[in-house]
């Protein structure tokens, strides 16, 4: 119980801290985006496009490599999945992922209408640069089987006093191997992420310990190793929730349609 909680109070920090440095680079590493919905949903908190079949994905693919250096900073916090080579057939999968996307988004356009399909709102009332409306559902089937129609969680951004659609979620089990992520989207074309090196604050502690951008606990903590975190008197979670993917299906070009960026920096 104790553990779900605190959870829930460092994804409030995070997008506390970060809607402190919203006038910092977009470049910047950033936190746990959303989460693995695999386990959350039925067993607790977890401890343990625009038509692109034109494109040239040679050149697309040459231009995602180009970044990997750049996108794999991502701090302590997060670790990314390898840049593979391009595999023939590579391409058509991802095309068939992102259309399939973007079509499970179509319908949710209105989110009212993903309410009403039982997606539910993240942390609704805490300022985030994207909202997750999470269908446990889904995110516990993801485990085990991918179907690219059936999105862990969808991606909006505040319009106003509505919300404005602007891509999916996919999730995986955290034990995933990359080759099995591989089999679900190409690591030639898109990188996964996952959350790592969660130091929890200790019993004693509250949230002040993990606002303020300074603060040794937490995702965009100082504290980044069992042996500090010990020394602190905290919990630590080697990699907190499992794989996620984020697919922005509505933009017009692959690098952001996979955008690591745009996936790492969502809560900005």
């Amino acid at each position: 119980m104790r553990a779900g909680l605190v959870i829930a109070l460092l994804f409030v920090s995070v997008a506390f801290a970060q809607n402190q440095a919203t006038n910092q680079p977009a470049t910047k590493p950033s936190d746990m985006s959303g989460m693995d919905m695999s386990h959350m949903g039925h067993e607790g908190s977890d401890q343990s496009a625009h038509d692109t079949s034109g494109m040239d994905s040679g050149s697309n693919a040459d231009a995602m490599h180009s970044m990997e250096g750049h996108h794999m900073d991502m701090g302590p916090h997060m670790k990314m999945t390898s840049m593979r080579a391009v595999q023939p057939g590579d391409q058509e999968k991802a095309e068939q992922v992102v259309q399939a996307a973007r079509a499970a988004a179509e319908k949710y356009k209105d989110y009212r209408v993903a309410l009403a399909d039982g997606y539910k709102i993240f942390l609704p009332n805490v300022p985030q640069k994207q909202y997750h409306f999470t269908n446990y559902w889904n995110a516990f089937r993801a485990r085990n089987v991918f179907d690219p129609s059936h999105p862990t969680s969808l991606l909006y951004e505040k319009d106003g006093e509505n919300y404005k659609l602007i891509g999916v979620m996919y999730t995986a089990k955290k034990d995933a191997a990359e080759d099995e992520l591989n089999s679900r989207i190409p690591l030639s074309i898109a990188q996964w992420h996952a959350h790592v090196n969660l130091c929890l604050p200790p019993h004693d502690k509250n949230a002040e310990n993990v606002l303020p951008n300074s603060a040794k606990f937490g995702l965009r903590g100082s504290i980044a190793t069992k042996d500090d975190c010990d020394a602190a008197g905290g919990k630590f979670i080697p990699q907190v929730f499992g794989w996620m993917v984020h697919v922005y299906p509505f933009e017009q070009n692959q690098a952001d349609i996979w955008s690591v960026e745009r996936q790492a920096n969502h809560m900005d």
